[in-house]
């Protein structure tokens, strides 16, 4: 059943508009297809808040000179098991798929692979690079840091971003465990997102500039911590953040904190992000990983749930029940909303709309 009304478009035809697009400003086309398939994988797996609500920005970027449309991420320094990358102002999907695809080459002879990189852009989705793993069998992690929106426990000011986690592991079959979490309540995404489309946001996802929890997106000052406030283990929240900027900013000597600019700003200066991809190589420890790692998800989605629940689920179904979802509609459902967004791009960018399957009511 559909969350809302909306149009329907199929994953193969907005992947071809997102290029389209991309091309229309001087994007080269294998970096297009990247772009284009980390906003289609988000909107796919229902993480409207990193699809096509960011292929704007992307491309205002682009056409400004902000983020580089064509290159090739640089290897500064590296030894057996690590690397430093230099991003050089390209796309982040293009430097996320590079440096993981360097972490995995490392971890195939040294059991892991850890890239740190400066130089990078907004990276989207950090699952698209936790997949990316999962494809070759290994275990991913991929950190970003992001421009302040949240408060340290007990402070006033936003000097950290919702700095997500993503950790990847394979099971049999196609299976695996799949994290991809902000270290905020949600992705500031899900608050401007809700803005966009005119609707509320829970109570506990953001605070106003005096600090208190609001639910009307239109006054969002910045996110609360993971957990809330101190008293409701806020200070967690605020210390996971710490610690992606530790591996990502501090590590590849990235902006960082409160020297990261804003969201808004990126359109005209340089973000400098910071991010860390890694992959372990199961292989290089105790053998039946794949077989482990299945029997533990199964089992808990076989526990008995609490009432009022029909379900357990493990990290990574809610999304695959969305692509199922997807699958059984022929596509992904736009909001009316987002449609006429992506209407605005098409005639920025002189390029035909996207073509929709039909509209559900």
């Amino acid at each position: 059943m559909a969350l809302f009304n909306g149009s329907v478009v199929p994953l193969e035809e907005f992947h071809a508009f997102i290029v389209r697009c991309s091309k229309s400003v001087g994007i080269s086309d294998n970096h297009a297809e990247s772009l284009a398939e980390m906003l289609v994988s988000a909107d796919y797996r229902g993480h409207y808040s990193h699809g096509l609500k960011n292929l704007e920005r992307y491309l205002i970027c682009v056409r400004k000179g902000i983020i580089s449309g064509a290159g090739t991420p640089e290897i500064v320094k590296q030894t057996a098991a690590t690397a430093l990358v230099d991003g050089h102002k390209l796309l982040g999907p293009v430097i996320g798929n590079f440096c993981m695809d360097l972490a995995m080459e490392k971890a195939k002879t040294a059991g892991i692979g850890w890239v740190s990189v400066r130089g990078s852009n907004h990276y989207g989705m950090a699952a698209l690079y936790g997949l990316r793993a999962l494809k070759q069998g290994m275990l991913g992690i991929a950190l970003t840091n992001t421009s302040p929106g949240m408060a340290p426990t007990r402070a006033k000011e936003n000097i950290l971003g919702t700095n997500p986690i993503c950790v990847a592991a394979p099971a049999k079959d196609g299976d695996g465990f799949m994290l991809d979490m902000a270290t905020s309540a949600v992705a500031y995404g899900k608050a401007i997102n809700a803005k966009r489309i005119g609707e509320p946001i829970p109570e506990g996802w953001a605070v106003d500039k005096q600090g208190k929890s609001i639910t009307d997106p239109n006054f969002v000052y910045g996110m609360l911590p993971l957990g809330g406030a101190e008293n409701t283990s806020g200070y967690k929240g605020y210390g996971l953040a710490m610690m992606v900027e530790i591996f990502c900013g501090i590590l590849s000597g990235s902006n960082y904190g409160h020297n990261i600019i804003s969201v808004s700003d990126q359109i005209n200066k340089e973000a400098n992000l910071g991010q860390c991809f890694i992959a372990i190589n199961p292989e290089a420890f105790e053998e039946g990983f794949l077989d482990r790692m299945t029997e533990l998800l199964n089992y808990c989605r076989n526990l008995d749930p609490v009432e009022g629940e029909t379900e357990v689920l493990v990290a990574g179904d809610p999304e695959r029940k969305h692509m199922e979802k997807c699958d059984q509609q022929g596509g992904i459902l736009y909001h009316p909303e987002q449609i006429k967004h992506a209407n605005s791009i098409a005639t920025s960018c002189n390029v035909q709309p996207m073509k929709i399957l039909k509209t559900l009511s």
